[in-house]
């Protein structure tokens, strides 16, 4: 272990990741292109009527971040795993949930962020009125930070899994449903003319619990895939 781990293994393993994925540039381009995709085709498939779209576009794009999301979440440990460097981490002396939330924090800039940033693009594109763009912005930033920290249990579950991706969905896809009606909630109430402060204050609120607790449930996981 280096000298710059012992002193700061966050900060060592967080930016470790960050070159990692900008190596592999495909693990951050494949939500994004998903994104993309889907929010093409809901017009051919829906209707390219701009009044239906904007009725559908808040909980449209809650639906696609979601699965844009979970569609990155089973290689937050996997390629660790492959290399054995998960099993180095698991036994170092620093605290495992350090190692995690690090880790995450990484999945999430590299992920949730560019989905958040890329989110009024999608907006235009569904006709999502004028009103719901901020409150879009605010809710998939906090949102998927929070299904980052919660997919991370699941990944941990089944890193040693092969071809775990289906296990990996039923396990958190329960956890996600309370973070999707939060946010399609937020951005529909903002545009129907109420406040979203209150809405967007529950994702605050699911965001916090999940950052207490899944760091946590994710070391304890990943002891029990790698050692039984």
């Amino acid at each position: 272990m280096t000298a710059e781990t012992k002193a700061n293994p966050f900060a060592a393993i967080f930016f470790r990741d960050l070159k990692l994925a900008f190596r592999h540039r495909s693990e951050i381009a494949n939500p994004l292109l998903f994104f993309l995709m889907v929010a093409t085709l809901v017009p051919l498939g829906v209707s390219p009527e701009s009044q239906l779209l904007s009725v559908l576009a808040p909980g449209m794009i809650w639906v696609m971040a979601l699965l844009a999301s979970l569609l990155s979440t089973e290689t937050l440990f996997l390629s660790d795993y492959r290399d054995g460097s998960l099993e180095q981490l698991v036994i170092c002396p620093q605290p495992l949930w350090q190692v995690v939330l690090a880790k995450v924090c990484a999945h999430w800039l590299v992920t949730g962020l560019p989905l958040t940033l890329f989110s009024p693009l999608l907006g235009l594109m569904l006709s999502l009125p004028a009103a719901g763009f901020m409150p879009m912005l605010a809710s998939l930033a906090l949102g998927t930070a929070t299904l980052s920290m919660i997919g991370s249990v699941g990944a941990a579950l089944t890193v040693a899994i092969p071809r775990g991706g289906l296990l990996l969905s039923l396990i958190v896809m329960p956890l996600y449903m309370p973070v999707l009606i939060f946010g399609a909630s937020a951005v529909q109430q903002a545009v129907d003319g109420f406040s979203a402060v209150g809405t967007l204050a529950i994702l605050g609120a699911l965001f916090a619990f999940s950052c207490m607790v899944t760091p946590f449930a994710t070391a304890g996981a990943l002891r029990v895939s790698l050692h039984g």
